[in-house]
């Protein structure tokens, strides 16, 4: 269980999160979505501890992440997958080598194992016999996909994927949605998605927050949000957002 009670974070005179409360259970997937500087991005920092609230709490299993020293601050790390905006891939690395990158750090693994597993998340992404190739031989979509992998490796409890379809054509944002869906149901793990794209997160989300101010300005099921009237929602519906 991940909780957000009242949290405020300002940069010099840019207050970005002026309160937010917001709680995403064990199996769910929650997107969040809003304008460009409303916070998204900010929120997921704070929930490994990369960034810390000026005021409130974040809640991650019962700890609050504010208040841990920087081993126990590494061990909750270990236990999230992040999937970046721009799959950040190591441009030196092979495939296989990005994948393997969190076994070599934090676990102890004779190199078949660590084969074994790479080929199992590749698998699971739909790259299977991809270990040899760099990423400049790949395509946007095939690099999210790598960077999936790479975020499921370590068998994470939460997966947090920042903008997972930005740059990527209708047709592969679909592709990498239902496998957003597909593992989120394999894996039983627990997702935050953060995303522009509308489709998508009304498609794979179990709820949906949407931001407006710094603060959670509507919060519901596809379902609630799509049936909605007040102003925000409807500019969310007509890709205003």
């Amino acid at each position: 269980m991940i909780e957000f009670k009242e949290v405020y974070k300002a940069f010099d005179d840019n207050q970005v999160l002026r309160g937010i409360n917001l709680r995403v259970d064990q199996g769910e997937l929650v997107s969040i979505l809003g304008p460009s500087g409303c916070g998204k991005s900010v929120t997921l920092k704070h929930i490994i501890g990369i960034l810390k609230a000026d005021a409130g709490e974040v809640w991650v299993d019962g700890k609050n992440v504010g208040t841990l020293g920087r081993d126990d601050l590494q061990e909750l790390r270990k236990r999230f997958g992040l999937l970046f905006q721009s799959a950040a891939l190591f441009d030196s690395m092979t495939v296989k080598e990005n994948v393997a990158f969190s076994l070599r750090m934090h676990r102890t693994m004779s190199e078949a194992d660590i084969d074994r597993r790479v080929a199992e998340c590749l698998e699971m992404v739909e790259l299977s016999g991809s270990e040899a190739l760099e990423p400049d031989e790949l395509s946007g979509g095939m690099r999210k996909r790598v960077g999936l992998a790479r975020a499921i490796a370590m068998s994470p409890d939460y997966i947090l994927y920042d903008e997972p379809t930005t740059g990527l054509d209708p047709k592969t944002a679909l592709v990498i949605g239902d496998l957003i869906t597909r593992l989120q149901k394999q894996l039983k793990i627990t997702s935050i998605v953060v995303t522009h794209d509308v489709k998508v997160a009304l498609d794979i989300s179990d709820r949906l927050a949407l931001f407006h101010d710094g603060k959670v300005a509507a919060e519901g099921t596809p379902a609630e949000i799509s049936s909605g009237d007040g102003v925000l929602i409807k500019q969310f519906m007509e890709g205003q957002f």
